[in-house]
């Protein structure tokens, strides 16, 4: 089963630290590590897993059995902003997002 976030408003670097720690974990335990977790995407990322977990009950599968078996943080839009520099100059500010995908099974 499969569940996917789309432009959340944090940089794809930042969410994969996330990724990189809840990949091929079971759901129940990657669920309660994102509970002690200080980082900012944790909370979102819980919600995708927990979305891809509905999915796979609405399917009929158990849920002591799933296994995260794929994450994926892709980037999605940028957002470009300019902020005023020295001599009537500018600099662009880019307001990056990412797509989350999990796969469960």
């Amino acid at each position: 089963m499969k569940a996917i976030l789309k432009n959340y408003r944090q940089s794809p670097r930042k969410v994969r630290l996330i990724a990189d720690l809840v990949r091929g974990k079971k759901v129940t335990e990657a669920l309660r590590q994102l509970s002690f977790v200080n980082k900012r995407s944790a909370a979102p990322f819980a919600k995708v897993i927990n979305s891809a977990v509905a999915n796979a009950k609405n399917a009929g599968r158990s849920v002591e059995t799933l296994k995260i078996a794929k994450v994926a943080v892709d980037k999605g839009t940028t957002i470009t902003r300019f902020m005023p520099r020295a001599r009537g100059s500018a600099s662009p500010i880019n307001r990056r997002s990412s797509h989350i995908t999990v796969e469960l099974k």
